[in-house]
């Protein structure tokens, strides 16, 4: 599944010219790029410190054009990345250097909004947003909303199985897409789902969403539509004390209280995002939590109600609840604001994502308190506090080499930790390039390679994605090896910053 070892220079330029020829022949010019300066755009996502460049990009219009350039690339056993905005913060689009990106940012084609099935079907390279925004004159929504849903497509959405804060009532992708489109690495095309609630036969369409391009390339969509609520509201919640705030998110489950969001943010964070869009946050408290309510008004109501009872029992020092939908839409710009506020503090940051049981939030948030001490790096923590989905954001400067380092171990042993109190390596941004270490700690040998007999049976000659998600027992064994020296197996031989 992982990559041959590096090619030298001149066998590469021989490979590029016979992949390039080939391609030339269907496509239309302006669908290729081959030259370093076209192709270094594409080196990376959103997960910079890995980079690597392609032998090509190309950028199909039509699915037809897709399969004709899947098939030339199975002939010729050259890998291919499928890409979206390349918004992803794992390195799952990172290119490979023998091998091809296959871009769908020209799939932006809205094919129908269907307003009685309340569903919409649409290409790959749709943004998030605009399928709101195509749904709105229904009184309709779509419910995933990652923060970068201005700009992350659905075809990413779907590859990563991306969240946003208000997963916890609505669902992560999986739960909102009906049918898939794909081509997989034969050029076949197959759809996985279906437009009625349910389809016969093995649930491949659940595997299909998170499978982060290793499995096919997506060509189309369904996802299903929501009607949008009444009303909202959010609490805004100080508490003096993290752990206090981490318990205060798993008394409102146990109340039997689904929010419409629940997100958390420590004093480190909401200091860096009110410096940034002024959201009126408590910059006195060690932990602010938003809790939203959303439905009819008197729904909205009650439940705001109940949840501020909980926030009180929990020892909540302050509470504010928005009094206007402008309000409300300020508070959650803070918190939608958590990343581009953590670049105007540091030179970089690190994203970390992983998860743990609602009742470890404490714990963990913690354990990362004096890892900051052990690393000597400073760290922000935002995350999905609904679901145990952590964002601890690690600031740093990519001009050190050594900050870099102390940053990729700090952020493996934020993973370690997250598995080590009953979570995942990762919640919403997928494994990619940049969690395939951590997943030789969760995942044992026997699990590894059934993880590895799927991807076989989705792609026998493993040219999709191949050296991404899914570590091979040599890597892992190596991975052991370095932690009893008390090393890091690097990623990638690549070049950083």
């Amino acid at each position: 599944m992982n990559a041959p070892a590096e090619l030298s220079a001149e066998v590469l330029a021989q490979r590029q010219r016979e992949v390039v020829q080939a391609l030339m022949a269907v496509l239309p010019t302006h669908c290729l790029l081959y030259r370093e300066e076209d192709t270094v755009a594409y080196e990376c996502d959103g997960l910079a410190a890995y980079r690597r460049l392609p032998l090509a990009v190309v950028l199909p219009e039509t699915e037809s054009q897709v399969q004709r350039v899947v098939q030339i690339c199975h002939r010729l056993e050259v890998p291919i990345v499928p890409r979206g905005a390349g918004t992803s913060l794992s390195g799952g689009a990172m290119p490979i250097r023998h091998g091809v990106v296959v871009s769908l940012a020209r799939f932006r084609k809205i094919i129908e909004v269907d307003p009685y099935a309340r569903t919409a079907t649409v290409q790959p390279g749709v943004r998030n947003l605009s399928i709101s925004e195509a749904a709105a004159p229904y009184g309709l929504y779509y419910a995933p909303d990652p923060s970068s849903q201005i700009a992350c497509t659905i075809g990413g959405n779907v590859a990563e199985n991306s969240g946003g804060v208000h997963c916890l009532k609505y669902g992560l992708t999986v739960h909102n897409v009906m049918r898939v489109r794909a081509i997989t690495m034969e050029g076949d095309v197959v759809e996985f789902g279906s437009l009625s609630p349910d389809a016969p036969g093995l649930d491949l369409l659940a595997v299909m969403v998170g499978s982060e391009g290793m499995f096919a390339i997506v060509t189309e969509v369904t996802v299903r539509l929501i009607p949008k609520p009444q009303t909202a509201q959010v609490i805004m919640a100080s508490f003096d004390n993290v752990v206090k705030g981490g318990d205060a998110v798993a008394g409102i489950i146990a109340a039997g209280i689904i929010p419409a969001g629940l997100e958390m943010m420590d004093k480190p964070a909401t200091r860096a995002v009110e410096e940034f869009v002024r959201a009126g946050y408590d910059l006195d408290a060690a932990a602010i939590l938003l809790c939203e309510s959303d439905g009819t008004p008197e729904e909205v109501s009650e439940e705001i109600v109940r949840m501020t009872a909980v926030l009180r029992e929990h020892g909540a020092t302050r509470i504010q609840i928005s009094r206007s939908e402008s309000e409300r839409l300020r508070f959650w710009s803070g918190r939608k604001n958590a990343f581009p506020a953590a670049g105007r503090i540091s030179p970089d940051y690190y994203c970390m994502d992983g998860t743990v049981p609602r009742r470890s939030i404490g714990s963990l948030l913690s354990r990362i308190e004096a890892m900051e001490q052990k690393y000597n790096l400073r760290c922000i923590n935002v995350f999905h506090a609904g679901d145990g989905n952590m964002h601890p954001l690690i600031l740093f400067n990519g001009n050190d080499l050594d900050e870099w380092h102390r940053a990729e171990a700090f952020g493996t042993d934020i993973l370690e930790c997250c598995v080590e109190l009953g979570g995942t390596v990762t919640g919403e941004h997928g494994v990619g390039i940049e969690k395939i270490n951590s997943m030789c700690v969760q995942f044992s040998p026997e699990e590894r390679d059934a993880f590895h007999a799927v991807k076989r049976a989705f792609d026998p000659p493993g040219l999709l994605n191949p050296d991404k998600g899914i570590p091979t027992r040599a890597r892992c064994a190596e991975y052991g090896k370095m932690h009893i020296r008390g090393g890091l197996l690097p990623h990638a031989e690549l070049p950083r910053f």
